[in-house]
């Protein structure tokens, strides 16, 4: 029975079997699983060891009790359709899309048309799908969330950018208004991050969760708000968004993650994030390259309206 036809798996690791890598050793385990499809299970939270979150690399120990949740099978029969793009830089090899707030990237429960993916298979019908509903999707942003993303247009692209993702080379810089005034003009926020334990929608801080670490500096005190700027070190989902909560600075406009009775939103429908700037080698020559979009038309009126309150 393969991986699509069972939701679920669980496994005792035997003394024989110890030290070896968790992704490698479930490859071996079933080798029907390919090593990426793994990772990505791991990623989405879809695997546990002894009933926490699991890493790829962690070590598997005798005793390990492994749980492997299969998610439903996608269709892979995406239809492209034509919706405007605002594209920054594009090559045989990569795109650089600045998102709209509102688009969803790739296609999810709920979303099966008019997302991100679907207007690049229009635009580049050569687009190397491989069989997945996140063709040439590197890195993801919220959908309330405008800004920078990198897509690759090829299987090699796609790799080589993976790869400079998961060692932490990419360089993603976002301009975010927190609420309150922080006490220190640059800082970094590390605390891992886990699916909520109560509320599947949101993301929290738990002992368990993925390492998480996001750096900020302080650009402009607003009287009660802060313009900060944040840079990733890691891209977990919602991390801007849960750190600053955490610390009792939510984003401004932030539904999921501000208070439930927010002071203001100053005319915003979305959260106030705006991922301005990406830096990455390129996969076809290596060399660094850094794209910047400014802010769009709503966050720009919000913070001219924020400043006009500042006495």
């Amino acid at each position: 029975m393969s991986e699509q036809s069972r939701t679920s798996d669980h496994l005792i690791v035997s003394a024989a079997e110890a030290g070896d890598r968790l992704d490698r050793y479930l490859t071996r385990w079933n080798d029907s699983l390919s090593r990426s499809y793994i990772q990505q299970l791991i990623a989405d939270g879809n695997i546990q060891v002894n009933q926490r979150p699991a890493r790829p690399a962690q070590p598997v120990r005798a005793g390990d009790q492994i749980t492997l949740s299969y998610p439903p099978r996608q269709t892979t029969d995406l239809q492209p359709e034509v919706i405007p793009l605002d594209i920054i830089y594009e090559d045989p090899d990569i795109v650089i899309v600045n998102k709209a707030a509102g688009m969803v990237v790739h296609p999810a429960p709920g979303h099966d048309s008019g997302t991100l993916v679907h207007a690049l298979l229009a635009r580049y019908p050569d687009m190397e799908v491989n069989g997945t509903l996140r063709p040439g999707i590197v890195h993801r942003l919220d959908q309330g969330t405008s800004g920078l993303l990198v897509v690759a247009r090829r299987s090699t692209a796609m790799h080589y950018l993976t790869e400079q993702q998961k060692a932490q080379k990419m360089h993603k810089a976002y301009l975010a208004v927190v609420e309150g005034r922080l006490k220190r003009e640059s800082g970094t926020i590390s605390a891992p991050i886990g699916r909520h334990p109560v509320d599947r929608k949101r993301q929290a801080i738990v002992a368990h969760g993925r390492s998480a670490t996001t750096h900020y500096r302080v650009l402009e005190a607003l009287g009660n708000y802060t313009l900060v700027e944040a840079v990733l070190e890691t891209g977990r989902t919602h991390q801007i968004r849960v750190h600053f909560a955490a610390q009792h600075h939510p984003v401004l406009a932030d539904a999921l993650y501000g208070p439930r009775k927010p002071r203001a939103s100053f005319g915003l429908q979305r959260q106030f994030l705006h991922a301005y700037r990406l830096g990455l080698y390129h996969p076809a020559d290596q060399t660094w390259r850094e794209f910047t979009a400014p802010l769009p038309e709503d966050l720009e009126d919000a913070l001219d309206r924020l400043r006009k309150t500042v006495p």
